[in-house]
């Protein structure tokens, strides 16, 4: 069944505040940014924010799950790209994510103002479902014998954990190149660990 006008209107208006607050939020960051400039820069009024995400706060977090989609398409097209095994594909997918924090958007609104403004971002709602997939990955390497028997999801969220708070440190580092290189190698050391075979 086709939408109705009014579904695909509040779809757009969803669709325009969310490009106007991702903008500002990436040039401005969260505590600068008003809602009256996301509703100018969008045409539409207060009552649309308010309507659509209850509060800056919701719009945030709307802004968050759309960049957070984009990484994961982009750390799963680093897994399907890494040649080999799907070990390389997991630890690929990981070092993406760690490597998307030299990105000024994604520091800002995702590891800067993003915890500031929502809490852990270990505690938000999309970080489930990675951490499910995450957990199913390590379960299947532990079912072809490439990773020690372990509880899956223990191991799953102590890998994301490690690549968050990389990612984080590199996002408040005065160097973050040189941050980005020394946690990128840590954290494939301690990946490894999680090996059957140790790498020689």
């Amino acid at each position: 069944m086709a939408p109705s006008k009014r579904t695909t209107m509040m779809e757009e208006t969803r669709v325009k505040l969310i490009s106007a607050a991702r903008k500002s939020f990436a040039e401005k960051g969260y505590a600068s940014s008003s809602m009256d400039d996301f509703t100018a820069s969008a045409g539409l009024t207060r009552g649309a924010l308010y309507h659509n995400f209850g509060d800056k706060k919701g719009l945030l977090q709307a802004v968050i799950d759309q960049i957070d989609s984009e990484m994961l398409r982009r750390m799963r097209a680093a897994a399907d790209h890494a040649s080999g095994t799907l070990w390389d594909g997991f630890l690929a997918e990981a070092v993406a994510y760690i490597e998307m924090s030299l990105e000024p958007e994604i520091q800002r609104i995702m590891l800067l103002d993003g915890p500031a403004v929502l809490g852990d971002p270990s505690r938000w709602p999309n970080q489930n479902a990675c951490l499910r997939t995450t957990a199913d990955t390590v379960s299947a390497l532990i079912a072809e014998g490439t990773v020690k028997s372990m509880d899956a999801e223990a191991a799953a969220r102590l890998i994301n954990g490690a690549a968050l708070n990389a990612a984080l440190w590199i996002a408040a580092a005065d160097d973050p190149p040189a941050v980005l290189e020394k946690a990128v190698e840590a954290f494939r050391h301690l990946a490894s660990g999680l090996l059957t075979k140790q790498p020689v």
